[in-house]
């Protein structure tokens, strides 16, 4: 079983990027952050035609998730991060597929920092942190799948100073996604690629992508029961070449049956 994560950077303007990567990779189950569409103007019949069910919260100009299906529907079981009713941003959706329970995840950017947006990127994480351990002690497999907004370590970003102020860096940003790991998740592609240097997401200023300064925000984690099936992981970087493409590459992971 195939699981992949796409921040798509507006799925109506990229609809064909994704069609044609879908088309190639099979993913069975894809969660896509950055929709930027209201829910009416998801592409649900395209994306239908394409072989995939899917459940979906839309946001006008901003955000967005989704949870795509090879074959079959998502089945919704959530479509808010609990801890905040008054936070309306459309940041997660979580759905079973197969047995699975997929977590979409489109976490803040918290720039600038400091500042409040920083304080909600860290308030966030904090929600995602208390969510995912009661997720993690329900035993079941689970996967948390998305655009944490995180560079986990020094090696997930292009030698640079030009990201030093950036939230994306921060000791605060990083300690929460190592709470994560702490809790027991397992951080699906640093497990199959422990040393490598990997990058899946390439800023279009500067000559970001031609120069490789690429930085690793998309991150697919893994319960214990699902960690065991792991099989294989990837980036399927030449997606980011494409003409329109996505700032973003697909990241995927493949667990056995």
């Amino acid at each position: 079983m195939k699981l992949a994560t796409f921040n798509i950077n507006n799925i109506n303007s990229r609809l064909q990027n994704l069609l044609a990567w879908l088309t190639v990779a099979k993913p069975d189950v894809v969660c896509l952050q950055e929709l930027k569409a209201r829910d009416m103007q998801f592409p649900r019949t395209a994306l239908a035609d394409a072989g995939y069910g899917a459940v979906w919260k839309g946001e006008p100009t901003w955000n967005g998730v989704a949870i795509l299906a090879r074959g079959s529907e998502p089945v919704l079981t959530r479509e808010a991060l609990p801890g905040d009713d008054a936070d309306k941003q459309s940041r997660y959706i979580e759905a079973a597929v197969n047995g699975i329970v997929i977590a979409c995840l489109y976490a803040p950017n918290g720039n600038p920092q400091p500042g409040p947006k920083f304080q909600y990127k860290l308030a966030w994480h904090d929600r995602l942190e208390a969510h995912a351990a009661e997720l993690f002690d329900t035993g079941l497999p689970v996967a948390l799948i998305g655009d944490y907004n995180i560079v986990p370590e020094p090696r997930d970003i292009y030698p640079t100073r030009s990201y030093d102020d950036n939230a994306l860096v921060q000791p605060e940003s990083r300690a929460s996604f190592q709470r994560l790991l702490d809790q027991g998740w397992t951080d699906a592609l640093r497990k199959k690629y422990p040393k490598e240097t990997l990058y899946t997401f390439w800023d279009y200023r500067r000559n970001r992508w031609p120069r490789d300064a690429g930085l690793r925000l998309d991150h697919i984690l893994l319960s214990k029961k699902l960690a065991r099936r792991l099989t294989a992981a990837g980036i399927d970087r030449e997606v980011r070449g494409q003409d329109g493409a996505s700032d973003h590459a697909p990241v995927w992971v493949q667990v056995s049956e």
